[in-house]
């Protein structure tokens, strides 16, 4: 598709392929941070990439559906990021020690059992991170990764919901 055949799309459509671009740009930058980088991912970190994986099939949906329903698409694309600001408003505060991570897979299993049996009970299905230790994708600079994409999914969703406005 050159420039001229997205000019020619309806507003609605190209505003499906920039929110089908928006999730996957997330969630690549997530991926790659985690198999590239070496970043391991705290149980938050997954959760946040879930509303990323809704907008990429509601872009998908909203680029082949006609009229009222890819303009439903386009609003659910909304609040999937809306969604994830929350996740991401949350995992802020856990990385900045306002509150513990609603999560127990984010914190230490109870060590202090009578038996092996119990610990072994206690323990996650899978080594994980702690939530409140953050990475940071840039050296130096004090914006964390879930900092980073909590200004993202605003912006993002400030940008469709302009869009869809706009209309």
């Amino acid at each position: 598709m050159d420039d001229k055949d997205y000019m020619t799309l309806s507003s609605d459509r190209r505003t499906a392929i920039v929110m089908l671009a928006m999730g996957l740009a997330a969630l690549a930058a997530a991926f790659g941070a985690q198999d590239f980088l070496g970043m391991a991912p705290c149980e938050l970190c997954l959760w946040e990439r879930w509303p990323y994986r809704i907008l990429v099939l509601l872009g998908v949906l909203a680029v082949l559906l006609p009229g009222s329903g890819r303009q439903l698409c386009l609003w659910l694309g909304v609040l999937a990021l809306l969604a994830n600001v929350g996740i991401a408003f949350v995992h802020v505060g856990v990385e900045w020690h306002w509150w513990p991570s609603p999560l127990p897979e984010c914190s230490a299993s109870n060590l202090v059992t009578h038996d092996l049996a119990g610990l072994m009970k206690s323990l996650p299905a899978r080594p994980a991170k702690p939530c409140d230790a953050p990475n940071f994708l840039i050296p130096g600079l004090p914006v964390s990764f879930a900092a980073m994409d909590l200004l993202y999914a605003v912006v993002c969703s400030a940008v469709i919901g302009m869009r869809l406005r706009r209309r």
